[in-house]
């Protein structure tokens, strides 16, 4: 089986091309804007008939598409985003490979949730905000396009290689900094939003399994439990060997924050969040994903634990002291 992988270079696409690599029946081609990928193109400024004319030459079976952008302003999220993958769908409308698309999505698409809920394949989207209306728009687009698609909504992928950018990213990052100067304190903010977070491994074995799947519509990749930011910090710190407070700056009152003492201390004061918005992500308070339709559509179950995941950012962010 070809597979031609969008977007490569990527936090997932990397993981992605690692999975298809490994299957030894999957052979691989890589088109992306890095001078590391088989083929150079820019799917945000190319034309679908430059890319229906590589489809046609390079046949494949199968086209993933793990490219797009999470930051920039509302016209950058549309070009990378939208515009790129109505290139793709264009393209691959009129190319006679008559190949199958997985589109990687995203859980933006749904935007905030009622606290406690499993969110649904069937829910109604409502975007909190430019990116997941753009990461929507591309998914109306798939889905409209009439080629044999299947869309995966991934929820808040971590593991290693997670951005420094993300919150768990972010948090490594000012972890690693404390630990790096000695400071015996963190003050942290935005502990409080509930994630479904799913490893970035387990994201890569439902695209394999997608590829391989006659699925089609909407599926959605999380483990199905969210879990509270403040909990995923208190388990990095116990990965890592911090020994020093984490307060939280919006911690509910007559609540102590996680390991502190009722001494005082010298503090740094470290903010979790670069933005002033405390769900830049457009979900609000909590997102929590049914995961049923991936069970029984994909045959795919997350294996990885958080506490992996972090164990694996942490050893990234170690290298850095």
């Amino acid at each position: 089986m070809r597979v031609l992988l969008l977007g490569a270079n990527g936090f997932l696409g990397r993981f992605v091309a690692d999975r298809l690599l490994a299957d030894p029946a999957v052979h691989l081609t890589a088109l992306g804007r890095g001078d590391d990928a088989d083929v150079r193109f820019d799917l945000a400024g190319g034309s679908p008939g430059a890319l229906t004319r590589f489809l046609d030459a390079v046949h494949p079976g199968v086209v993933v598409n793990c490219a797009g952008a999470t930051r920039g302003g509302a016209r950058d999220l549309t070009r990378h985003n939208t515009v790129a993958v109505a290139t793709v769908c264009e393209a691959m409308r009129r190319s006679g490979c008559s190949a199958r698309l997985v589109q990687v999505g995203c859980a933006s698409e749904y935007g905030p949730s009622q606290p406690g809920s499993s969110t649904a394949e069937d829910a109604v989207p409502r975007p909190g905000g430019p990116y997941g209306v753009s990461k929507l728009a591309a998914t109306e687009l798939v889905l409209g396009s009439g080629l044999d698609a299947v869309v995966l909504r991934v929820f808040s992928p971590v593991g290693p290689g997670t951005p420094a950018g993300s919150p768990l990213g972010r948090l490594a990052e000012t972890m690693r900094r404390a630990m790096q100067t000695g400071d015996p304190e963190l003050k942290l903010s935005g502990l409080g939003v509930q994630r479904d977070f799913v490893d970035v491994r387990d994201v890569a074995r439902a695209v394999h399994a997608a590829s391989l799947s006659a699925a089609q519509g909407v599926v959605n990749i999380g483990t199905g439990r969210a879990v509270r930011l403040r909990d995923a910090a208190a388990v990095l710190a116990r990965v890592a060997g911090y020994a020093g407070a984490l307060h939280e700056l919006d911690t509910p009152p007559g609540r102590l924050p996680i390991g502190a003492q009722r001494t005082s201390a010298e503090s740094v004061v470290e903010h979790l969040a670069a933005t002033p918005s405390p769900y830049p992500d457009g979900c609000g308070a909590w997102q929590q994903a049914d995961v049923r339709t991936a069970r029984d559509r994909l045959g795919w179950r997350p294996r990885i634990n958080l506490e992996e995941s972090l164990a694996d950012i942490w050893m990234e962010a170690a290298c850095r002291i």
